[in-house]
């Protein structure tokens, strides 16, 4: 969008700053390294940068600091419409980016929940019980289960639905069973004995959440369809989640348990590459999704802040004194950062251990 408006882009960044070095074409046509301290501004081609934070990304254009208007081809010196158009292009793409990660999902055919008797028009293949929560401390967890894992037998017998596997279970409480369990393709044999439950019932049980599923394609035209919709969805879904988790902020003054930084992220693409490609492109898609709508957030440093400074500058009439909007812009993004490293540190508790047991087992 900044190319159509003729606005040149200054640094395009993976990751956000501060950052670990650059990269940028010279005069004679070749690569040369950026330092870590050199202003993008500084070349005249964009700089392609890594940077220290590794959550999405950002381009930096000339002139969005509110300097050069007098340039032509500074962002600053365009109209209104044509910032916001430039603002929100990467919120958009990111948007889009969803919508046809999610469409292709469906056409490749979707993980989807399923009734112990789907409708025979379903087109269901791949239909199995998989393992969708495991209780700490559980016979399940003590035997290593983990989210993601498929019920293949119990005792050597083959169960197509949850009371019927449920059933099995309780059978043999307190009792070691076999269970043999698919886990991407690999095959895994595990003997667990289900515990009895302190209920009314006394109920047999290895202390993990079910759900049966199966895999259904949809023609290209419905896919396209269900991907619309469903990018729709999730970003009411994503809205209201951020309302609820700001209102916490507001309200108790912490963090809610389920927001994740980098540490968490990380974690989480490790435990979803296990279950397959799909879910990877799932998890991608509302990644995708979830950083397009933090970034629409009124809050400054982002691009959402810029809008809404964009909004004021259109009911005053007047550009705003940028000495005052760049000073909120860092403020803003500071607050982020701060934010940022104060989430990681709380996901190096919940998953630290987990992570240096993993690096052991390398080496």
């Amino acid at each position: 969008m900044a190319r159509i408006f003729k606005v040149r882009a200054e640094e395009f960044g993976f990751g956000l700053p501060p950052r670990i070095i650059g990269w940028v074409k010279n005069e004679a046509g070749r690569w040369q390294k950026v330092k870590a301290s050199e202003p993008a501004e500084n070349y005249k081609n964009t700089v392609w940068s890594l940077n220290w934070l590794p959550i999405g990304g950002f381009v930096k254009i000339k002139g969005e600091d509110g300097q050069g208007e007098e340039n032509p081809n500074s962002f600053s010196a365009k109209k209104i419409w044509q910032r916001f158009l430039m603002l929100f292009a990467g919120v958009f793409m990111n948007f889009i980016l969803c919508f046809v990660l999610l469409s292709a999902c469906f056409m490749a055919g979707i993980p989807t929940m399923v009734d112990d008797v789907p409708p025979a028009d379903l087109n269901l293949k791949n239909i199995k019980i998989q393992v969708i929560s495991v209780s700490p401390d559980s016979p399940a967890a003590q035997a290593g289960l983990v989210v993601g894992d498929a019920f293949q037998s119990v005792d050597g017998q083959t169960l197509t639905t949850i009371k019927d596997l449920q059933d099995k279970i309780n059978s043999r409480k307190d009792q070691p069973t076999e269970f043999v369990f698919l886990r991407g393709d690999e095959e895994i044999v595990k003997t667990i004995t289900p515990e009895t439950l302190k209920d009314a019932e006394g109920r047999g049980a290895i202390g993990v959440g079910l759900v049966k599923t199966g895999i259904v394609r949809y023609p290209w035209y419905e896919a396209i369809k269900a991907g619309f919709q469903n990018t729709l969805g999730l970003a009411v879904a994503v809205v209201q989640a951020f309302g609820q988790i700001i209102g916490d902020i507001f309200a108790h003054g912490k963090v809610a348990s389920e927001v994740s930084g980098p540490v968490g992220i990380a974690v989480l693409t490790g435990q979803v590459v296990k279950l397959g490609f799909i879910y990877v492109l799932q998890f991608a898609a509302m990644l995708s999704l979830n950083l397009a709508i933090v970034n629409l957030l009124p809050i400054p440093g982002l691009d959402g802040g810029r809008i809404l400074f964009l909004l004021f500058e259109k009911i005053k009439g007047r550009p705003l004194k940028q000495k005052y909007v760049e000073l909120t812009h860092q403020a803003g993004f500071f607050f982020l950062i701060a934010l940022i490293i104060l989430i990681t540190f709380r996901d190096l508790r919940t998953y630290g251990a987990g992570i240096i047991n993993g690096i052991k087992s390398i080496f």
